[in-house]
């Protein structure tokens, strides 16, 4: 008998120019005073110089924060809240990338919740509520938009999670228009890491369900079919929303089957290292995928179809073919592909191997058993 359950934001705008119509958004959630959480990346851009227009023009007052960093630390997170409370701030909006959605995700239930953020990791461990909550995705990445989860930097090496169904915003609005200028080294690692959401979720070795499956399997014809493409014309706004959209329903795929060992063994090189998400996913994606192939080669190959669908031979024959195109996608997008090129060195293998062990969430999901010998191995293969 099928036992599950699905959880998703509960609306989601799909439209050209949207993001320039917030503050209509806001007002019919009832709220009147906007904490926006963004980065400086996206303030130099000036993609938010229509939406701020639009704010200002329904009389909406909105209090900026734009301090949030890649990988967010604690400090950010609870400088985002004291702004939000200096404003009376009674709504959050995140616009931006991964690290943005999730800081305003948290902003809005530290606002209204009242709990301290140190309480809240794990699972369900939050109990309050949190303000009227709206997320821009301005990357087609991270899937943040549909997640229940956010991602904290607690330390050198350290990140820790947030997961409670509050997170999920009341509103997620994909605006294409938002990622044309993205550079494309980042639309290269943000793509792949939506590609890894998407082939992690359908192997996923726990909470695996027919929803979850679909939704990867569309995300990657989405991504495959247009990763390319945005990369190399960047003004195409099709293949950018073709991204976009895949990047969230592979968001919605791994938040309800979750990520695995591509993502355990991520982790450590972006906190250690500062590398970007997707790069750290990039680098050692092929390998985890090798690794897995004695236990997941089924489930490769049927991904395979889609991805590589004039691709022959056996089923293993099939899986691996997959498991090396993906991870030879890095290089083919001018990526770093070896740990080497990001500063990593054999010295650093074995803390990253430990830190990467802690991550046993993650691990449990893998569809094969993983050691800290397996690990140290695989770093190695990277090297």
């Amino acid at each position: 008998m099928l036992s599950m359950a699905f959880n998703t934001t509960r609306s989601i705008i799909i439209e050209r120019g949207a993001a320039t119509r917030l503050a209509t958004q806001v007002l019919d959630l009832g709220a009147s005073s906007v904490l926006l959480v963004t980065d400086a990346g996206v303030m130099a851009a000036g993609l938010l110089e229509p939406v701020l227009s639009g704010f200002a023009a329904a009389g909406v007052p909105v209090q900026v924060f734009a301090e949030v960093l890649a990988d967010p630390p604690e400090a950010v997170i609870l400088a985002a809240v004291e702004a939000g409370r200096a404003c009376g701030a009674d709504c959050v909006v995140g616009f931006g990338g991964g690290s943005s959605l999730d800081a305003a995700k948290l902003a809005a239930l530290l606002l209204r919740g009242g709990e301290e953020l140190a309480q809240i990791y794990g699972i369900n461990q939050s109990k309050g509520a949190r303000l009227p909550l709206i997320l821009v995705p301005t990357t087609a990445g991270t899937g943040s938009e549909v997640t229940a989860v956010s991602v904290v930097t607690t330390g050198a090496g350290k990140k820790n999670v947030v997961i409670s169904p509050s997170l999920l915003p009341d509103l997620a609005v994909l605006d294409a228009e938002l990622t044309l200028g993205l550079p494309a080294h980042i639309t290269a690692a943000t793509g792949i890491d939506a590609m890894v959401h998407a082939v992690e979720a359908y192997t996923s070795r726990h909470l695996k369900n027919p929803l979850s499956d679909c939704l990867a399997k569309d995300a990657l014809r989405l991504l495959c079919g247009s990763l390319h493409q945005a990369c190399h014309e960047g003004a195409d706004l099709v293949a950018r929303e073709n991204m976009l959209l895949g990047a969230c329903l592979a968001g919605m795929a791994f938040a309800n089957s979750p990520v695995a060992a591509v993502h355990a063994l991520a982790y450590p090189i972006g906190a250690r290292f500062h590398v970007p998400h997707g790069v750290s996913n990039a680098l050692v994606l092929g390998a985890v995928m090798r690794f897995n192939l004695e236990a997941a080669a089924p489930l490769y190959a049927q991904l395979a179809e889609i991805v590589l669908p004039n691709e022959t031979g056996s089923e293993l024959q099939r899986a691996r073919a997959l498991a090396d195109y993906l991870g030879g996608l890095a290089g083919e997008l001018q990526l770093p592909t070896r740990l080497r090129d990001v500063g990593i060195g054999e010295a650093d293998i074995q803390a990253l191997a430990e830190d990467a062990m802690k991550q046993a969430r993650l691990l449990g999901n893998n569809p094969r058993t993983v050691s800290q010998a397996d690990v140290l191995a695989i770093y190695r293969e990277v090297l």
